[in-house]
């Protein structure tokens, strides 16, 4: 899912993480490698929002999914591995 920047603000209000800039050199490669999301580094790995259920109050929420974890104990180089869903729920725009 591809965030809007208020969205990506909101994002991160909730999740201890850095947003990939659109014109960052190793965009494009995750976007063929992912398709087109807004990725999201922390200090466990890269990972995107996919959307979830509208929360009770009808906010629009997505939920946090691992896509790679780090391979090197510096932090230079991922791994790929099939999408792990998290438990954390983030409110991307408000009801």
């Amino acid at each position: 899912m591809k965030l809007t920047s208020p969205m990506v603000e909101r994002a991160l209000s909730q999740f201890e993480a850095q947003a990939l800039p659109d014109n960052h050199p190793a965009t494009s490669q995750l976007n063929r490698l992912f398709g087109d999301h807004t990725f999201f580094l922390d200090g466990s790995g890269l990972h995107i929002v996919e959307p979830a259920e509208a929360s009770d109050g009808g906010a629009q929420t997505g939920v946090v999914v691992k896509l790679a974890s780090w391979s090197d104990q510096t932090r230079t180089s991922l791994t790929p591995h099939p999408p792990e869903t998290t438990d954390l729920v983030i409110t991307l725009e408000a009801a």
